[in-house]
């Protein structure tokens, strides 16, 4: 491209894949290495994570599965962090990773729904320390370019002794490699700020090297078109630069860009197709398109992309994965926490999709190997050949059958040839090229589907899944609605509230009659407010409980609405008995006291079935049960090593569940035994986790955060907690523990954190997707905690399906979640099932110890005077516009003419009428003035 010149690739426009045609479940993280983070062939994407310290890989497929969704499987891969990986260019499958832990590993990877293997085919050891790159070379097979902290090495698989060659050692950190694209040549940049090119075949000193980078921190070097290189750095100022030298003569750039102050590294990836350069900066949510000519201007800016999530590490897809129906020209995978977006580039073409543009797909270089690395080694130059983009010139790929296995076969020097677990097809030698790839294993038309270019074309078949899948799961609660209710229920003028109340407890209270709120006064004072007398409270001092010590959590019992449970920091649980009325007195005395633990209390849950049963956590690490009928600890469970940080009965009452800051979710029988009956793993996060149950109690949903901080939803099956979680959500970044309440009725779980503003909600289904997100509720204010009351406090008039209360810094604000309906004059039955009388107690205290279980009774929520809407008279439809048959009905011309003239005679009106000045009346003559 020159002045004078127009490129063809000018107006190519990145476009970001919608979010349903991203990879999720994707845990990548900040990684301190020289690599890219990830690399794609035309089939897999292999990306670093930061699972067991980063020596965890995670693979997915570039294309999606039938369904439409990507499958992401994790292997681990060495026992320390994974500094680089490369796909060998001409087997799709073959995966070469390096590591701190000093070897090289090629793995035979298999399609992400099969598991991956346990063993690499081919294990190195240098013994040169830890090691920091790794390139397939681009022509031969089984030639591969390893990087150790200061020196690079040429090894020959096949010949596993020694490598071919060391090169001259660099005088600090190496940074980068990159060969040439005809092999020939080997360039690297270095801490030292030196660029350097190397002829391994002739020598082992560099045949170019000059100082090329201004500044020693993080740098990339890349072989372009021709004998071009680039380089990416920072320059004295610490600004980010990219250069553009000859190979030839690395005394002076040919052309440099400047992209601004930033502490990330620009990794480029360069297209010898097109000679468009893709630069992406580390931290950044910038992608930037160059394109390079041979004369100037060198450099030309064609893109500028802003994404949504910063960057960890980019990748471009080969060529042979592209849709070339939809000139898409370029495909690069962004690495980010959580997910990987894909970026298609694409030339804005009439009749895209239609059409094959040869002119924007010159033939590209295929996968079969030119030669081996013994006959390049020996001087060889044969460049890989060339193949067609053209969808009509794809040789058909046939099915080869799978070959066995080799068994595990030491190797001298090091080296180490492997079986691969079942299930993955391998070639009898781990760098052999397969028979089928020399061709792509399928034709790039096939590509061709969504707007992005990254899914595949879905059969008529298959059109009805992939739409559901762009829309989502439905639910019949998606549309919920929150509403703070009118002020006149609202109970205001609270004063000297305590807003710091430890994370295990809920903030405050409430049952069907009354609320329970701590205060901010010495004594751990709780004040009482009756649910029946709402409105302003008075200036003046109320009458409270005073448990003389601070209050760590406190709870009313759902079977008695007089009696209050408090548990404080003196490892002592005071029961508190509420007068009929409320308090028209300080309390000073409680009804009783309950000592055993021996540290601060966290918690304390009452039995949902069983009444006198109370649960109580605390710093101990214990868990114990008290009969409160006689006062006594009668059950002490054991097990955790760390903060217990919530604990939840299930609703049949047999089992107790409990989550852990040491990374634990844990299962009690307590009947049966005093050590967990379950255990497994939680939320990474220590900062806090909650814990119910879900789906009739198969399921435990929990709370918490992950190691980056994030607040997410994890569930758990009942029944194989050691399996992890079956699915996640990740919510929002907020320092505050969801606090989640779950209604059995409808399966909805509605979640907030103190100090937060937003309402979250989820339907909990037991298949999948497991969890739904409904809309939410934002509050005007932060609020410092939300409770439910029990579901007959719901309008079924109204569609509500759950009713809680708010606090805030000054007062209690009820909250109704409605679900909207049209013919609300009808008794919602889909959404009302019969729900269980949790009030009343099912059994006693004794009964319950004794073994024996009980069962709520069921109420229906229905008035007498509504009928369900399953019963609603079915209504015939009406039709709102008359038939095309009224507007197509054929006219003759003299039909038309006639419908004419009548419609203008009546605008015009009939001229036979009077004027309206004919009616008025004039004046006498005699009574004109002179």
């Amino acid at each position: 491209m020159n002045r004078f010149k127009t490129s063809k690739f000018k107006n190519t426009t990145p476009k970001i894949a919608k979010k349903d045609e991203w990879i999720s479940n994707v845990r990548a993280g900040s990684f301190s290495s020289q690599g890219n983070h990830i690399k794609a062939s035309s089939k897999l994407v292999a990306f670093n994570t930061e699972q067991a310290g980063g020596g965890v890989l995670g693979v997915s497929s570039v294309r999606p599965g039938s369904d439409g969704q990507w499958t992401v499987k994790q292997f681990s891969c060495h026992s320390d962090l994974v500094t680089d990986m490369d796909f060998s260019p001409f087997d799709e499958s073959l995966l070469a990773t390096c590591s701190g832990d000093e070897t090289v590993k090629l793995w035979r990877l298999c399609e992400p729904e099969k598991q991956q293997p346990s063993s690499p085919e081919l294990t190195l050891r240098p013994g040169r320390g830890k090691l920091e790159l790794v390139h397939f070379h681009p022509t031969s097979s089984g030639l591969m370019a390893v990087a150790t902290s200061n020196s690079p090495l040429i090894w020959d698989t096949s010949c596993q002794d020694a490598p071919l060659a060391v090169l001259e050692q660099h005088s600090d950190q190496l940074q980068s490699l990159s060969w040439k694209r005809d092999g020939s040549l080997l360039a690297s940049s270095c801490k030292d700020k030196m660029l350097r090119v190397f002829d391994p075949r002739a020598q082992l000193t560099p045949v170019q090297s000059a100082k090329g980078l201004q500044n020693n921190k993080d740098s990339r070097v890349l072989w372009a078109k021709d004998d071009f290189l680039l380089t990416s750095g920072f320059d004295m100022m610490r600004g980010r630069e990219v250069k553009l030298w000859d190979g030839r003569k690395l005394s002076s750039s040919l052309s440099s860009v400047s992209l601004g102050t930033s502490n990330g590294l620009l990794i480029p990836l360069f297209d010898e197709d097109t000679g468009l350069l893709i630069l992406a900066g580390t931290g950044d949510t910038v992608v930037d398109c160059f394109e390079v000519s041979a004369a100037e201007p060198f450099l030309t800016q064609v893109s500028h992309c802003l994404t949504d999530i910063p960057t960890r590490g980019v990748a471009m897809v080969p060529k042979l994965a592209l849709d070339v129906m939809c000139c898409e020209v370029m495909r690069v995978l962004q690495l980010t926490d959580s997910c990987v977006v894909p970026i298609s580039y694409h030339v804005p073409r009439k009749h895209s999709g239609q059409e094959f543009h040869d002119d924007l797909y010159p033939d590209t270089v295929g996968t079969a190997a030119a030669m081996s690395a013994a006959e390049w080694w020996q001087g060889g130059n044969k460049q890989v050949e060339k193949v067609s983009l053209h969808p009509d010139k794809q040789p058909k790929t046939s099915a080869a059958p799978a070959k066995q296995a080799p068994a595990k076969k030491e190797l001298p020097g090091g080296g180490r040839k492997e079986d691969v677990t079942r299930g993955c097809s391998t070639s009898s030698s781990p760098l052999s090229t397969p028979s089928s790839s020399a061709a792509p294993s399928r034709s790039p038309s096939s590509t061709s589907g969504l707007s992005s270019g990254f899914a595949p074309s879905p059969s008529p078949s298959q059109a009805a899944k992939t739409i559901q899948g762009l829309l989502g799961p439905t639910s019949k609660f998606r549309h919920i609605q929150g509403a703070v209710m009118h002020r006149d229920t609202h109970v205001t003028n609270l004063r000297g509230l305590n807003l710091t109340t430890p994370g295990e407890c809920d903030g405050f209270c409430v049952n069907r009659e009354r609320v329970a709120v701590p205060l901010a006064i010495s004594g751990g004072q709780i004040a009482v407010i009756e649910r029946s007398q709402p409105g302003r409270l008075p200036d003046t001092a109320t009458p409270t409980i005073q448990n003389s010590v601070n209050v760590a959590d406190f709870s009313w019992d759902p079977f008695n609405t007089h009696c209050l449970a408090v548990a404080g920091d003196d490892a002592k649980i005071r029961l508190w008995q509420v007068p009929k009325g409320g308090l028209t007195e300080t309390l000073t005395e409680p009804e009783l006291i309950l000592q055993g633990h021996t540290e601060k209390i966290y918690s304390i849950k009452f039995h949902p079935l069983a009444s006198g049963i109370l649960a109580s956590s605390s710093y101990d690490l214990t868990v114990r049960l008290w009969n409160l009928d006689t006062g006594d600890q009668v059950m002490l469970l054991t097990g955790h090593q760390d903060q217990i940080f919530a604990m939840a009965w299930s609703p049949d009452g047999k089992l107790l569940a409990t989550v852990c800051k040491d990374g634990k979710v844990r299962i009690y029988d307590p009947r049966q035994s005093t050590a967990p009956v379950q255990e497994g793993p939680g939320p990474e996060g220590p900062r806090g986790a909650r814990v119910v149950w879900v789906c009739g109690g198969k399921y435990l949903l929990v709370s918490g955060f992950d190691s980056r901080s994030e607040r997410g939803l994890y569930l758990f099956s009942a029944d194989s907690l050691s399996s992890g979680a079956v699915a996640n959500v990740q919510v929002d970044v907020s320092p505050s523990t969801l606090i989640p309440f779950y209604d059995p009725d409808t399966s909805l779980v509605v979640l907030t954190g103190k100090g937060d503003t937003r309402v979250h909600v989820y339907e909990v289904v037991p298949e999948e997707p497991y969890i739904i997100e409904c809309s939410s509720f934002n509050s005007p204010e932060p609020h410092k905690g939300l409770v439910f009351l029990p579901k007959t406090e719901c309008n079924v008039r109204d569609v509500e399906v759950a009713v809680g209360l708010m606090l805030t810094k000054a007062s209690i604000e009820p909250v109704a979640f409605r679900v909207p309906r049209v013919k609300k004059e009808f008794f919602q039955d889909d959404i009302y099932t019969d729900t269980a009388v949790w009030w009343e107690p099912a059994l006693t205290a004794s009964a319950w110890l004794s073994g024996i279980n009980g069962k709520h009774k069921k109420i229906s929520l229905k008035p007498k005077d509504m009928t369900p809407v399953s019963e609603a008279p079915k209504e015939a439809p009406v039709r709102k516009y008359l038939p095309s048959s009224v507007y197509l009905e054929e006219k003759t011309d003299e039909q038309k003419k006639e419908e004419l003239l009548s419609a203008m005679v009546a605008k015009l009106g009939n001229m036979d009428d009077p004027l309206p000045q004919e009616s008025f009346e004039g004046v006498d003559d005699e009574e004109w003035d002179d």
